[in-house]
């Protein structure tokens, strides 16, 4: 058998190829890596040995160092044969085995006690965290990845009996007695172990996903962490305050355990590092003496009675609203979960939408709106302490000149509504799906209105705004929010957890991020309508049109966004509804990718009707759907595949929906810049319904991955631009000009 020889830093074999050999090294060793693991081989190992029965590799193997194997064909079927004939390898292929296997099962035991440790280490830190906090006098903020963190519980878990099984076992089966064994018994040990070994592996991907949740929460690129709640606190109180050195020490102790870690992006994790020291040398260096912002802008003290007596709500409600907000600025945890502040938050929200309605319907005649009800209106600020006086200055500062445009569809709350009650915008849909026209009818039908109530109703601008403050409003408010348990429309400075100059959306944000997703999927937001024209004997032709979404941002400090109709009324050429907030903690582009993902999804539903997951009509809701439904039994689907979907469905509520919206997540941010994260099914799938524009697709062609699918686009697509062309021949030989539709359909495919 010839032997091959590598050079140090060689991928060897890369997680998800076809494995078609067993590779005996000869010289050197090779580093093996899986999710939540690695262990190295030397000379006599064998590579592949652990993964034969599923015909693909797990497993990445890369060159340590100068490398040579000698390969032999080989695959589950023919093992049998093989060890017949191959009686001198059998004491390598077990003894390496053997060895792999208690490599891998030494990972998981460290892993799972890793894990466990990791999480308590994370949790006395947070209630070190808020107990700094209440020390210091400081409002305690809580992380949104916090409510969904539990314990770590393991559905499906190695055997306790599978380490002494093996150790018993492999002293019993040496090197010595190894080539004189049954062939069939070593073919059906080998098999069988490695089918243990995919499963310890299984289970030290989900540590390894819990580690990374763990590691994402304690530092991340969007600054929403523990990293950066603590280094907050410092940042207020200064290095040399007194309680200084117990947080610094805490920031150590972060970095100490953030280090260790292989689910860290070492760039990201350097570069966060390094802010934290520049901004802590300058926060040392400086005076401390900041302006006082109350003296600059004395129209925001005592915010609330100015808010409170402009929206005109009755005593009662007023003096019910403050004892409320003054008893929630009290609170210590604003995020307490318990039934009275569960309960005080509802009663806030209630009255805060009353107080919003009586607000709203004034200002309709008011040329002159006081900037501290404007702020209300814009962010739901109510109070300049719960605020704080930083913030609620900076609101104040920006208020009159918000970075939003309703003529590049991005709009704040108050410019909807303003827009429904000026008739330029339908209310939207209600959250059970029935427009104001439906509602109005089913009023009809309870008794609730009378027919000629029902008539006159439908063109009363007011009614219709109310429509939309009393339902769509609410809603998405809470939804955008993020954290629908700790609820409250109130702005509140612990919610803030990065600067709300970096945070705030705006229509050149909006526009940038969108554009950034066209880049890569063009036909993203295109709906086909069918154009005809008789008179140049053009008799149906199908053409795309871009209809851009609306997007509304929510007066909040959020981290969601929602898709929350897909077209308006039943023309589909209608924008759709997107809301964010208006103060957006997460990254706006991943949230807009998300958002058109969920647009993609819904869009396709709504053409393909009853049919929608129908595999019979193609679309890419049935394809997804038949995809998801029947992965088990997918021949194009290698077993791990199939336990990545098993764990992604899992995550995913059993939602296929939220499948394909992660999919295509990963199909814009990663598969669009050269970097696969799909497998071939799904990939396929999302390349035939939402191809990347030419640029992307030329870069990629070069990539095996995706050569057959372009070459089953490119066919298509020369068929319809061969269409267009002979139909634009036609109508110059006729001397008829292109129709605009037409000329703008064949550009669109061109790209």
């Amino acid at each position: 058998m010839a032997v091959k020889e590598f050079p140090a830093g060689t991928q060897l074999i890369q997680s998800g190829q076809n494995l078609t050999a067993l590779h005996v090294i000869a010289k050197g060793s090779v580093r093996a890596t899986y999710p939540g693991g690695e262990f190295y081989l030397g000379k006599g190992d064998v590579v592949g040995i652990c993964e034969l029965f599923f015909g693909s590799y797990f497993i990445s193997y890369q060159a340590e160092e100068a490398t040579s194997f000698a390969s032999y064909p080989c695959s589950a079927a023919q093992l049998s044969n093989f060890m017949k004939s191959n009686k001198e390898l059998a004491n390598f292929l077990i003894t390496s085995l053997f060895k792999q296997l208690h490599e891998i099962l030494d990972q998981y035991e460290l892993s799972h006690f890793d894990c466990n440790n990791f999480y308590h280490y994370l949790m006395d830190s947070y209630e070190d965290y808020k107990s700094f906090c209440t020390k210091l006098g400081f409002a305690a903020r809580e992380l949104p990845a916090m409510e969904t963190l539990t314990q770590l519980v393991l559905e499906e878990d190695v055997d306790s009996w599978i380490d002494g099984f093996y150790s018993q076992l492999g002293t019993l089966v040496t090197e010595k007695t190894a080539k004189n064994l049954d062939p069939d018994f070593m073919t059906g040990l080998i098999l069988k172990v490695d089918q243990d070994i995919y499963n310890i592996i299984s289970v030290c991907r989900v540590l390894y996903d819990y580690k990374s949740e763990i590691t994402n929460l304690l530092m991340n690129e969007n600054h929403l962490d523990f990293f950066d709640l603590y280094a907050g606190i410092l940042y207020k109180i200064g290095p040399n305050a007194e309680n200084s050195t117990t947080i610094i020490a805490a920031l150590s102790t972060m970095m100490i355990q953030l280090e260790s870690q292989p689910t860290i992006d070492k760039d990201m994790y350097k570069q966060r590092v390094a802010e934290y020291r520049e901004k802590l040398n300058k926060v040392s260096t400086s005076s401390g003496d900041e302006d006082n912002k109350t003296d600059e802008v004395p129209e925001i003290t005592d915010s609330m009675n100015t808010i409170l007596a402009y929206s005109g709500v009755s005593s009662e409600t007023a003096t019910a609203f403050r004892a409320n907000v003054e008893k929630y600025a009290k609170m210590t945890d604003k995020n307490a979960s318990d039934d009275a502040a569960r309960k005080l938050r509802l009663t806030i929200t209630k009255l805060f939408y009353q107080i919003y309605e009586g607000a709203f319907l004034k200002s309709l005649n008011d040329n002159a709106i006081p900037k501290v009800v404007k702020m209300f209106f814009n962010f739901g600020y109510v109070d300049e302490n719960l605020a704080g006086m930083e913030n609620a200055s900076y609101l104040y500062s920006i208020v009159d000149k918000l970075p939003t445009d309703p003529k590049r569809k991005v709009y704040t709350i108050y410019e909807w509504l303003k827009a429904i009650y000026n008739g330029e915008k339908a209310p939207s849909r209600n959250e059970f799906d029935a427009d104001y026209i439906a509602y109005l009818h089913e009023q009809k039908m309870t008794g609730k209105i009378t027919a000629a109530q029902e008539i006159e109703w439908q063109n009363d601008r007011e009614k219709q705004v109310l429509f939309e403050m009393n339902n769509m409003f609410p809603t998405v408010n809470k939804i955008t929010f993020g954290r629908i348990i700790n609820f409250c429309p109130i702005f509140s400075e612990h919610n803030i957890l990065k600067d709300l100059d970096v945070s705030l959306v705006s229509a050149d944000k909006v526009e940038n991020a969108f554009k950034m997703i066209r880049s890569l999927d063009f036909s993203a937001y295109y709906r086909d309508i069918i154009y005809t024209n008789p008179d140049i004997g053009i008799g149906k032709e199908s053409v795309g049109v871009e209809v851009l979404p609306d997007l509304i941002l929510m007066p909040n400090v959020g981290i969601r966004g929602v898709a929350w109709q897909e077209i308006e009324g039943r023309k589909r050429t209608t924008p759709a509804r997107m809301m964010v907030s208006i103060f957006q903690m997460e990254d706006l582009t991943n949230i807009l990718v998300r958002l058109t993902g969920d647009f993609r999804w819904e869009m396709c539903k709504r053409v393909q009707g009853a049919r929608w997951n129908d595999v019979s009509e193609a679309s890419l809701t049935s394809e997804y759907f038949d995809y998801i439904q029947f992965y088990k039994k997918n021949r194009d689907l290698s077993a791990d595949a199939k336990d990545k979907i098993k764990l992604s469905m899992q995550k995913a509520k059993n939602s296929y929906k939220e499948m394909f919206i992660r999919d295509y997540e990963a199909w814009i941010l990663y598969e669009g810049s050269g970097s696969p994260r799909l497998n071939k099914v799904s990939r396929t799938i999302l390349f035939t319904y939402c191809p990347f524009a030419k640029e992307i697709r030329n870069r990629l062609k070069a990539n095996p991955l995706y050569k057959d699918m372009m070459d089953r686009y490119d066919i298509k697509l020369s068929q319809k631009i061969h269409h267009y062309n002979n139909l634009f021949q036609k109508l110059k030989n006729t001397n008829t000009p292109v129709p605009e539709e037409l000329q703008n359909q064949r550009d669109f495919l061109n790209r």
